[in-house]
């Protein structure tokens, strides 16, 4: 049987002011296409369906459209929650669902959800492992020993009694990682990761024994170790640090017992985003000019700030989402004595100097009379 490994779709995302969601429905639509061509029968979805716990009516709308089509498609599909979803919102219809061959685990209930199924090859099981924190499973296991997330998704395992002589697959939304390799990472997740420390790594060996471990949370695609256990990786490039993964979604061929194979078919997307760096007329050449309608990180080279850089460069790429410097006054700006600055500066003018030193054009009346109005309201200036 066939499968396609599916996560972090955040669908309904804003990535700096710009919405995705014609974006996500253009690769959805892609895989809707490659589910056919590919002659897949299962989908495996890990996490993370919304990019918010309270989703836009377009992304509850764009997801209801990609799970009929996948139930008209008579692909069975199974879905668990991820950090960002609403475990109530995402279950909402599960059981109606089930009907549709949709299933969903969006909230861990002291027992792992199985799906069994059969194919020329025998038995094949479908484990749903939603994101768990160790508080939540001490909640059904007060008895036990639970200090981390780690104890607690490998007492979860344990007590679902998995049966390693048929083949058996387990969808989670967790950080694993394995014991010779580091995560790559590629959003906000590595925040995450580092505000938390190491409580919440999973170790990739509590998930020995599964044909395939189809994972979500980390933005990168990547396997952890082998080949089997695997990030699929976002649907779409949502961050900076993402700008050079190439996106793909993995295609999962379950044979007898032991024959598992694993193949990455990349995601074109309707446009790319990228990161260009250099002088703004040198980036602004003809010759330089590639896939306007790409999304653009710009960082300018420039000695001196640009007037109106940021309108000169969308001329030319409408979809540019941010622009920064990088030059020698730009990283002394670190080692400035901000206190000092503050002091000998009124606050407009800090506002106008951060505004041109960001953006590199000067602040209109209008948006500095706004932030003066919001800086009275939180009490900064009165």
């Amino acid at each position: 049987m066939k499968f396609i490994h599916l996560g972090d779709l955040h669908l309904g995302k804003l990535v700096n002011e710009f919405n995705m969601i014609d974006d996500q429905r253009y690769l959805l639509n892609q895989i809707l296409s490659m589910i056919e061509e590919q002659n897949i029968g299962g989908a495996l979805l890990a996490g993370d369906i919304y990019d918010k716990s309270i989703p836009s009516e377009e992304a509850v709308d764009l997801f209801d459209y990609f799970l009929n089509e996948l139930s008209a498609r008579q692909v069975k599909t199974f879905v668990i929650s991820g950090n960002h979803d609403s475990d109530e919102r995402l279950n909402f219809g599960s059981r109606l669902f089930k009907n549709s061959n949709v299933f969903i685990s969006s909230k861990y209930n002291g027992s792992l959800f199985k799906q069994p199924l059969e194919d020329e090859f025998g038995k094949l099981n479908v484990y749903l492992m939603p994101f768990i924190k160790a508080s939540t499973v001490k909640q059904f296991y007060s008895d036990e020993k639970i200090e981390s997330y780690d104890d607690a998704v490998r007492l979860v395992l344990n007590k679902a009694d998995v049966d390693f002589s048929q083949r058996n697959i387990i969808v989670a939304h967790q950080f694993v990682q394995g014991k010779s390799c580091e995560i790559e990472y590629g959003g906000s997740e590595n925040i995450a990761t580092q505000n938390v420390g190491t409580i919440e790594i999973i170790g990739a060996d509590c998930f020995d024994g599964f044909d395939y471990v189809a994972l979500g949370h980390i933005h990168s695609p990547q396997k952890i170790e082998k080949e089997t256990v695997r990030y699929s990786g976002s649907l779409l490039k949502y961050s900076l640090s993402e700008v050079n993964n190439i996106k793909s979604a993995p295609i999962i061929t379950l044979n007898e017992k032991g024959d598992t194979r694993v193949e990455l078919i990349e995601l074109k997307p309707v446009r790319d985003m990228r990161h260009i760096k250099g002088e703004l007329k040198q980036l602004l050449k003809a010759e330089n000019i590639v896939s306007p309608d790409d999304y653009i990180y710009a960082t300018l080279t420039d000695k001196d700030p640009e007037p109106e850089a940021v309108n000169t460069i969308r001329a030319y790429y409408k979809n540019l989402m941010r622009l920064e410097y990088d030059n020698y006054r730009y990283k002394e700006a670190g080692n400035i004595d901000v206190d000092a600055i503050s002091q000998s500066k009124t606050f407009d003018e800090l506002v106008c100097d951060f505004y041109k030193n960001r953006l590199g054009s000067d602040i209109s009346d209008e948006e500095l009379k706004i932030m003066m109005n919001v800086a009275r309201e939180a009490g900064v200036i009165e």
